[in-house]
């Protein structure tokens, strides 16, 4: 008892209620997610048309599957720790199992608690997104986000689950699921950000005659701003080259910076050709 480390000792009986609590905050934050997203599509498709809503919309339905397969991975899990509960206390009480395996216990709530806070984040994200407020980087960010917490919760549950669970291999289906449909959100938000970028660089029809020759004139000024700059990068470059065959062997360079041919080498040192020899 003295040897065990001290802070396993602080509220060890509360461990399996905390279990159970993070697990239902889980789930009911990723049922909240549901919902907001579902507001927000129809908020979309009321505020916004053409391009802008084919893109939202894209955006909206790979992050309701992503949801519907968190959700779907975070009952398999409970399931999985109920098993794996009932296989291992024994005699001991729910609270003494996971009392008695607290760094697992632990490292379950970690992982289940960052489930529901990736979950809260992509949705937050996607309705910054929505009203143009967010950056679709956010997205992507919090997508791998997700994977890596879904990673996370399989590695925590598979340390103490038998090989052979059918609720393991459930569990380990649904991660897969999950990375998917995270990798759906990534590509969608991409394809959706390429697709807004290129209307709004692209769209000149709104703009009267002076401003089009006005946009016209500064675009002209930049490409000629960039063709000189152009150049002097490759005068630049062809310097650097050159250099750099000096100082590789062809020339030395002396010490007041100027530059001398490399010196031919000693006739001593040079040494005749071996005769060829008859077959």
């Amino acid at each position: 008892q003295e040897l065990r480390p001290k802070s396993l000792d602080i509220k060890q009986e509360e461990l399996g209620d905390m279990v159970e609590k993070e697990m239902a905050s889980t789930s009911e934050a990723i049922e909240d997610a549901v919902r907001r997203i579902e507001e927000m599509m129809s908020q979309a498709r009321n505020e916004s048309s053409g391009v802008k809503l084919e893109v939202n919309e894209r955006i909206l339905n790979s992050c309701t599957d992503l949801m519907k397969a968190i959700r779907l991975l975070v009952l398999t899990s409970t399931n999985l720790q109920k098993e794996i509960v009932e296989s291992g206390r024994g005699a001991a009480t729910t609270q003494e199992f996971y009392a008695k395996n607290s760094r697992w216990t632990e490292g379950l709530i970690s992982a289940s608690k960052a489930v529901g806070w990736g979950a809260t984040q992509l949705v937050e994200s996607a309705d910054r997104v929505v009203l143009h407020t967010g950056k679709y980087e956010e997205l992507i960010v919090c997508s791998h986000e997700i994977a890596a917490s879904t990673a996370q919760l399989v590695a925590a549950s598979k340390v103490k689950a038998e090989k052979s669970s059918r609720n393991l291999l459930r569990l380990q289906e649904c991660s897969r699921n999950v990375n998917e449909m995270a990798a759906n959100v990534v590509a969608s938000t991409k394809s959706g950000q390429e697709q807004i970028e290129e209307k709004d660089t692209m769209d000149f029809s709104g703009m009267s005659l002076i401003k089009l020759k006005k946009e016209e004139m500064e675009t002209q000024v930049k490409v000629l701003e960039l063709e000189k700059c152009l150049e002097g990068e490759r005068m630049r470059l062809g310097e650097l080259r050159k250099q750099h065959y000096a100082l590789a062997g062809t020339y030395d360079a002396t010490e007041d910076g100027e530059v001398k041919p490399a010196p031919a080498p000693r006739r001593g040192i040079l040494k005749k050709p071996p005769l060829a020899q008859k077959p």
